[in-house]
Order: structure tokens, then C-alpha cells, then sequence
């Protein structure tokens, strides 16, 4: 299924500022952002999967429009999908690529 333009050109916005993200088509025809050459977030044509970290993954399927992301069947330990409500506005957008952000920012 293919990405979301509208959505993809409001992370391209948000992450602009940074000089080291990088886009690459996923399977299905997705795109996928990355930061400092690790995945942070990716939009589909069904919703934003966000990189929030496999012991964020619990919490953040308790907000509304949130749920789990799976990939051939199997569930991606690291990553959660929203739904579009959940990121109608560039605040509520912004918050999940944070969210990924400070994951990242974490990492070795």
C-alpha cells in the first residue's frame, strides 16, 4: 500500500531541521525516516509507525489510535503503529517523532 504524501511532507517538515535523516522506500510502498542511519518512523498508507523502544511498546498501546505493528505476521518488538487521529496535529505529530527521538538518542 502506498505512503501517505500529506503525512510524509508533515515528517519531512518536523524532521528538516536535522541534517542526518534519511528516506528509503519499505516494502508495501511505504517510507521510512531514518536518523543518524537508524530507523525512527515510517509512514504508511494506514497510519505512522513510530520507533518508540520495546519497553515503551506497553505503554504507548494504551493511548487511543495505537496498536501494535506487525510485519508477515509478527509482531516488531520495538515499534507501535498510530493511526491517523492520533496525529491529526502537527503537536500530536511532533510528539510521537519525539517519542522516537529520545529512543534513539538512548541507543549505543
Amino acid at each position: 500500500m502506498a505512503h501517505d504524501h500529506l503525512t510524509a511532507d508533515r515528517v519531512r517538515r518536523l524532521l528538516g531541521p536535522r541534517g542526518d535523516v534519511v528516506e528509503k522506500r519499505m516494502v508495501g510502498g511505504g517510507l521510512s525516516f531514518s536518523v543518524d542511519g537508524r530507523m525512527c518512523c515510517g509512514v504508511t498508507g494506514t497510519g505512522l509507525l513510530i520507533r518508540v523502544g520495546p519497553d515503551a511498546v506497553a505503554g504507548a498501546l494504551e493511548e487511543p489510535h495505537v496498536e501494535p505493528m506487525e510485519l508477515g505476521g509478527r509482531r516488531m518488538a520495538a515499534f507501535v503503529l498510530v493511526g491517523p487521529a492520533g496525529y491529526a496535529t502537527d503537536a500530536e505529530l511532533d510528539g510521537w517523532l519525539r517519542r522516537a527521538l529520545d529512543f534513539l538518542a538512548q541507543l549505543p
